[in-house]
């Protein structure tokens, strides 16, 4: 029987799809050196290659602070409380 006929919810849910993506793009991000391993476009005299690494810090903070409200969201709708 499927897990939805027993009474169960799913386990993978679209929420819980974003959430992996939102944990996930940084790491393929950071990873994937080749993407932005060169000097141009500079900003404020800062060659692209460390900009561009101090933006996805403040990239991945965001990323992970939306994850984690839409974790709370899901564990909070599974055991039939409010959805804040």
């Amino acid at each position: 029987m499927s897990e939805v006929t027993q009474g169960k919810q799913p386990t993978i849910t679209p929420a819980r799809v974003v959430i992996a993506l939102c944990l996930v793009a940084p790491f393929v991000a950071m990873l994937w050196v080749g993407s932005y391993a060169k000097v141009e476009p500079l900003f404020a005299g800062i060659p692209f290659f460390y900009w561009y690494q101090m933006l996805w810090v403040l990239v991945s903070t965001a990323l992970t602070m939306i994850a984690y409200k839409l974790w709370q969201r899901d564990q909070r709708s599974r055991k039939g409380g409010d959805a804040r």
